[in-house]
């Protein structure tokens, strides 16, 4: 399997992790619950990756794919990022956005949940790979700030 920025980053980081992929549908609704399904995990252990503009900077919100992100939780200036400016800034396409091995270092914001579970899954960098790792390691390795910033729909 070819390795992505995602998994240079974790493997150069010395974190242990694993990979999980699955045959994407392009046809899904939504990346994220499709991977939780295909996977056979548990929605609140799937974290997407959502580029958002705060204050007119570029950040990253995680939360889990059954949730939806509270931009007010993050702040008052807060919209979602343009498809485009996301995949340029990050240099992963959309579905496929990880939080680590970014273009572009930005900040990173993870919901509080995420700290709940052993073990968290995200984007690995590319649509149909998830990268499985402890929580702990991710907030430490993207320098995250931990708050609560999801919202169940």
């Amino acid at each position: 399997m070819a390795g992505t920025p995602a998994i240079t980053a974790a493997e150069r980081a010395g974190i242990r992790h694993a990979l999980h992929p699955y045959a994407h549908d392009p046809e899904a609704g939504s990346y994220g619950l499709e991977a939780a399904e295909k996977l056979d995990v548990d929605p609140a252990r799937v974290f997407k990756t959502l580029v958002v503009s705060l204050d007119g900077r570029l950040a990253l919100a995680l939360v889990p794919v059954a949730a939806q992100l509270d931009l007010g939780a993050l702040g008052k200036r807060v919209r979602m990022a343009e498809p485009a400016d996301a995949e340029r800034a990050t240099g992963y396409v959309t579905g496929g956005i990880s939080p680590l091995g970014v273009r572009r270092r930005l900040p990173v914001h993870v919901d509080a949940s995420a700290l709940e579970h052993a073990t968290i899954l995200v984007s690995a960098g590319r649509r149909g790979l998830q990268i499985e790792l402890d929580p702990r390691d991710l907030v430490c390795l993207t320098e995250a700030r931990v708050a609560p910033i999801a919202a169940l729909r």
